[in-house]
Parts: C-alpha cells; sequence; structure tokens
C-alpha cells in the first residue's frame, strides 16, 4: 500500500485555531453568571450548584449544556432510527443474485454446451439454499461459464474481506478496494506482525524498540499515527469492541450468516484466523472496553460491517458524552469535556459553544469570583460578594421611586449626643430644649420686669436648647426574620436581597457606618453578609425579637458616639424570648412575658437614640396591632411594602435616618 506522502507549500493558509484556547478570544462576560449565580445562592443553592445550574442553562445568547446535551440525545435516536445492521448481508445477496442471474443467462445462450452439463448446471442453480451464506459455500467450487458471473462472485468474497477489516481499521473497505495480491501479501504480514507484538505486550516482554520497528514497516495501515503501543492498543480495542457490539445487536441468524461468510474472505480462512488472534488479544489486554453492550436498530439504511462499526462507536462517543454533558459525576468539570469527540458528533459550532463554557467556568473559578473552603466546597468570595451586591444595589435603586405601602407613625430623635452645656435658641436649631435652663430664663426676666401676677409667659429669648456634638457616623442594626414562615410565604430571597443591598451600599458609600446583620429565628445571631446570603430555608418555629434586639444594644453600645439606627424586618409576632439561663422559650400565640421582655430591649434601644424603623410583611391582623404598638413607644416608623419593595424600603429608611439625624446631607447625591 502506497505511502501518503504531505507537501507543504509555501502559500499561507489560514485555520481555525485548535491547539487549546484561543489566545485571541474576548475576555468572558462574568455579569450575567454572577446575578444568575447570586439569584440561586440566594433561593438556597449552594454555590457550585448555582455555578452548575447555569452552565447547564446557559445565558442569553450562551448555549448551556442541556442544549448540548439534549442535541447529543437526538443524535443518538437519530442513528439508532435510521440504520439497520443487515447491510452486508444484503449486498452479498445483491452480488450473489447478479452473479446467478448472468450465469444463467449464459447457460441459455451457450449453444455448444453439452445439454447434460447444462440441465446439471441449471439444476444446482434452482437448489441453491436461501441461506447467502450456505450459497456461496456450495458456489465457492463451481466451474463458472459466464465471465461476468465470476467477476460478480469474486466481488463477494473481496467484500467479505474488506467488511472484515473495516470493522477492525477504520478505511480499509475504501483503501483495499481493487487491491492486488501485494497489497493482500502486505496486509497478512502486518496481521501476523501486530500479533506477534499483542502476544509480546501479554507476556510483559515488548520494548518501545518492537513498537517503533512495527510502526517504521507498518505505519501506512495506521492513518492515527499513534507514539506507543499503549496509544495503538487503545485505538483498535475501541473499534473491535464497537464490532462486537454491533455483532451483539444482530439476530442469531444474521451472526450465523456472517461467521460462515467470513470464512470466504478474500478465498480463504487465514484472514479469519488472523483477526481471530487478533480480537482474543485485544480482549485480554483492553477488558474494560464495553464487549457485551448492544442496540436497537430500527431504521430502513442498511448498514455494512465497517460503516456499522463506526455507527457503533459514534453511539460510544455520544454516551460518553451525555455522562460529561451532565456533570453527575464526583469532581466533573467542563475541561472533561472531549472537544474532538463533540465537534465530529454536532458540529464545529458545538465544540465552540462547550469551549466557550469551559471559559466561562474557567473564569468563574480563577477570577476570584469563587473559591474553595476548607470543607471543600466553592463560596462566593468577597469580591463576588461586592459585585453581587452592586447588581442588587442597582436593581433596588431603580424602585427607589414610586414606591407603595409606607406610612408614619412618627418620626423623632436625637440629632446628637448632648454636651451637658446649653445655648440660647436660633433660628433653624432643631436640638431638644433645655426645660429647666428655659423655666429659668422666663421666671428671672418677669421678675426683672417686677411682675407679680401669677402668670408666666416663655418668650422666644428664653429659650435655651441642649448644646450636641454632632454625630457623623451612623451605627446600623438590621434585624431580619428568619422564620419558617419567611420561608413559606416567598419572603426568604427578598430579604437575603435587602440585606445584601444594605451592607453593599453602607461599604461602599458610607463606610464610617457601622452595620451588623442580625438573624432571628427560634433564636438571633450575628452573621457576615456571605453567611446570610448563602443561608437555606430555616424550617423552625419561632421568632425571637427580644434576643435580637440584645444583639443590637450590644452593638449599639459598642459605638456610643455613633447614632443608632435599628431596621426590623418581620412577618410575624415574637413567639419566643431568652431565658437567664440562656435557653429558648417557645409558645404560640404569643406568650405576655415574650412580648413584655422584646418591648423592655426596645425601650433600650429608644434610650440609646436609635431611630427604628419597624417592616411589616403580610397582612395579619395582630401583627399589625404589635408593630404599631412598638412603632409609637419607640416613636419610630412602620413601613409595610410589597415583598418585591422590600429592599427599596429598607434603603430609604435607612438613606432618611442619616439625612434626618446628618442635617440633609446631598439628598440628590448619587449612591
Amino acid at each position: 500500500m502506497a505511502r501518503r506522502n504531505r507537501r507543504l507549500t509555501r502559500r499561507s493558509r489560514y485555520t481555525p485555531y485548535v491547539d487549546g484556547p484561543d489566545p485571541l478570544a474576548p475576555p468572558v462576560d462574568l455579569a450575567e453568571a454572577l446575578d444568575a449565580i447570586g439569584e440561586d445562592v440566594m433561593a438556597g443553592s449552594s454555590p457550585e450548584r448555582a455555578m452548575r445550574e447555569f452552565l447547564r442553562r446557559g445565558g442569553r445568547d450562551r448555549t448551556g449544556l442541556d442544549e448540548l446535551a439534549r442535541r447529543v440525545a437526538e443524535r443518538r435516536r437519530e442513528l439508532t432510527r435510521t440504520h439497520r445492521l443487515d447491510g452486508t448481508l444484503q449486498e452479498i445477496k445483491e452480488l450473489l443474485d447478479r452473479a446467478v442471474l448472468a450465469e444463467r443467462k449464459q447457460l441459455a445462450r451457450d449453444v455448444d454446451m453439452d445439454d447434460g452439463d447444462r440441465a446439471l448446471r441449471q439444476m444446482q442453480l434452482d437448489n441453491l439454499p436461501s441461506s447467502p451464506a450456505a450459497a456461496v459455500t456450495e458456489l465457492s467450487g463451481y466451474d463458472w461459464r459466464s465471465t461476468e458471473a465470476r467477476q460478480e462472485f469474486e466481488k463477494i468474497k473481496d467484500l467479505l474481506g474488506r467488511e472484515v477489516l473495516d470493522q477492525r481499521f477504520a478505511g480499509l473497505k475504501q483503501a483495499l478496494e481493487n487491491a492486488s495480491d501485494e497489497d493482500r501479501a502486505a496486509l497478512n504480514q502486518m496481521l501476523g506482525d501486530l500479533n506477534d507484538l499483542l502476544d509480546a505486550r501479554r507476556r510483559g516482554e515488548d520494548t518501545q524498540e518492537q513498537f517503533d520497528d512495527f510502526m517504521a514497516k507498518h505505519g501506512d495501515w495506521f492513518p492515527e499515527q499513534p507514539g506507543t503501543l499503549d496509544e495503538l492498543l487503545d485505538t483498535l480495542a475501541d473499534r473491535a469492541a464497537a464490532a462486537q457490539r454491533m455483532l451483539n445487536s444482530m439476530s442469531r441468524e444474521q451472526r450465523d450468516e456472517l461467521a460462515a461468510l467470513m470464512q470466504q474472505a478474500f478465498g480463504s480462512s487465514a484472514l479469519a484466523d488472523q483477526l481471530g488472534r487478533l480480537d482474543d488479544s485485544l480482549r485480554s489486554l483492553r477488558p474494560g472496553e464495553d464487549w457485551g453492550g448492544a442496540e436497537r436498530m430500527q431504521g430502513e439504511n442498511g448498514l455494512g460491517l465497517g460503516d456499522g462499526t463506526g455507527v457503533f462507536q459514534d453511539l460510544a462517543d455520544l454516551d460518553a458524552l451525555a455522562e460529561q454533558l451532565a456533570q453527575s459525576y464526583e469532581g466533573s468539570q467542563l475541561d472533561d469535556l472531549d472537544l474532538d469527540k463533540l465537534a465530529r458528533q454536532l458540529g464545529k459550532e458545538a465544540a465552540v459553544d462547550a469551549r466557550t463554557l469551559q471559559r466561562l467556568e474557567k473564569a468563574l473559578r480563577d477570577s476570584g469570583t469563587l473559591r474553595r473552603g476548607s470543607d471543600g466546597r466553592l463560596a462566593l468570595t468577597p469580591k463576588a460578594m461586592r459585585q453581587l451586591g452592586k447588581a442588587v444595589l442597582r436593581a433596588v435603586a431603580d424602585t427607589m421611586s414610586d414606591r407603595p405601602g409606607g406610612h408614619d407613625v412618627r418620626r423623632s430623635g436625637a440629632a446628637g449626643e448632648p454636651s451637658g452645656s446649653t445655648r440660647a435658641w436660633q433660628y433653624g436649631d432643631t436640638e431638644p430644649w433645655d426645660v429647666t435652663r428655659t423655666i429659668s430664663n422666663a421666671l428671672t426676666r418677669r421678675a426683672a420686669e417686677g411682675r407679680t401676677d401669677g402668670a408666666v409667659r416663655i418668650l422666644v429669648d428664653d429659650v435655651e436648647i441642649q448644646e450636641t456634638e454632632a454625630r457623623t457616623q451612623a451605627c446600623v442594626a438590621l434585624l431580619v426574620d428568619t422564620s419558617f414562615s419567611m420561608a413559606m410565604e416567598g419572603r426568604w430571597v427578598p430579604m437575603k436581597r435587602t440585606a445584601l443591598a444594605l451592607h453593599t451600599l453602607v461599604t461602599s458609600r458610607f463606610r464610617g457606618d457601622e452595620l451588623q446583620l442580625i438573624a432571628f429565628g427560634r433564636r438571633a445571631s450575628v452573621m457576615q453578609v456571605d453567611e446570610l446570603v448563602g443561608l437555606d430555608a430555616l424550617w423552625e418555629k419561632g421568632t425571637n425579637l427580644h434576643h435580637a434586639l440584645l444583639l443590637a444594644n450590644r452593638h449599639f453600645r459598642k459605638h456610643p458616639r455613633a447614632q443608632p439606627v435599628l431596621l426590623i424586618v418581620t412577618d410575624g409576632e415574637p413567639t419566643s424570648h431568652l431565658e437567664p439561663d440562656g435557653e429558648v422559650f417557645f409558645d404560640y400565640p404569643p406568650h405576655p412575658r415574650t412580648v413584655a421582655l422584646a418591648v423592655r430591649e426596645l425601650d433600650a434601644s429608644t434610650r440609646l437614640g436609635a431611630r427604628t424603623t419597624v417592616f411589616r410583611l403580610g397582612d395579619d391582623p395582630g401583627l399589625a396591632r404589635f408593630v404599631d404598638g412598638l412603632a409609637r413607644r419607640a416613636g419610630g416608623t412602620v413601613v409595610t411594602p410589597e415583598t418585591d419593595d422590600l429592599g427599596a424600603a429598607v434603603i430609604d429608611s435607612y438613606l432618611s435616618a442619616r439625612r434626618s439625624a446628618f442635617g440633609g446631607w446631598g439628598r440628590d447625591e448619587e449612591w
């Protein structure tokens, strides 16, 4: 078989970049992926699961794994519904019919033939067995009178040989068409040397030098140009196993026919013996291949042995791709995707889509968006939290106007810490009066005027106010209800988005403010923003506002020179409190002691000067009465936002508290 030489020309050609990631490809846009991952994380998914879910769904302009998997499954269905496995048998039957017909015609027109000989030949042709294999065997010694008939019959043996070889070595059916005796001798020599090499491997006696000698002598038969015996074994075993699966998928009658016909390949049984020896070695050296599988082929397109083996290799490739795309095995990553197989089965565009997803996954893992924790699981990094928070804050800013549901009960609060001194009131002052000094001034003025009647009138000049030290820092406590009703009523994700938006605003725009996030269910705890964002829904009963206010007041006391701002998000009355021994007491409907303890801690917040806003979620009348009572007692505000508007309501309340406390800083300033 002539060696094919490749020529190098001086003409430049531009081809797709295939050796790894395209160095000129634009950077992957992570914004959409991060938004989607953040939403899923806030809904209770782990970052790892959220990332995989996004890769499965894909983006607005990006094909996801599910779509690629769907196309793989469709391609597999197409192969099994289009083909059947008797193509070689049908082709042999057609060649046999043509040979017999040509021979009958020759017998009919050969006037010089002895009539007795003619009758015997016609009888033999009339009584041929219905089995193609048996008919070919019976006619193998027949003395053909027709040259055309002899040529058609010889094609059967040639076809069988090429088909059998094409099962094991892809492309040999075409390469051996019209093969010479010299080509067949070279083939037999290659098979013999190959079997000797595999026998040496089975004994553990093979060397790289032996393999190199084999390839130097027979390399033209292997277009894959393997570099080691293991690479050659992988290629041969993969195709041999596919050939076996094809045979397994045939009926018993079809297998028996082919087994008998294979003895006629190239006119002798030597080829079948060599291939049988090869199959035994491959099974021994590669037992992990799927030698026992089968498929149900229901189509109308008959497949030859070689083409059918190729189809079964395609089916194996598609099964492997389906597993890779499912990403369901432990430690799976998109780098596991075989892009070459994907391109062969679905086209280059599918491989480009998959490579884009690989780049996206790598960018998410390498860009500081996701990190591997000590427990081995992925988590959102602070950088990712900032990016996600900015996106949430932008969405909140878009809904700040035209927000329904708010109503004020009372607005009040100190503008700063009293300094201990007083001064005369001036226009524009908002500090509280010093009542004692004001009344004393009125009495002194009255005595100086010589008035002796009992009425005391206070004039503007009598008024003195308490001097305060201006506060430019806020100490903010956001208390979020994490009881089971928040999850049950679909308020879990909006609550998380609210906390993340406020955290982002404080840490980016008002870095001097001290924010603490406090989650309260059956008991309360201080949480970092990433903990709260990643918190799974808690299906536990209990709303421990008492414990949450205890933690908030502790936070306020740590920052005595900052303006306390208390923001409470809840959808239920307090039903649990902390006992002196630290145990949690729970009762429903709310126990009077639970309510009393919550009110006591709220009074403590008020004494610390906290500006209080309660965000009531839901329409429960009992909750409404309780929350309104709290607000009146604390001199605060009640807001009843829609669930999707919660973030805007909390942000607006925080900004309003700062404006009121610090004298109306840049009301229209962007944040």
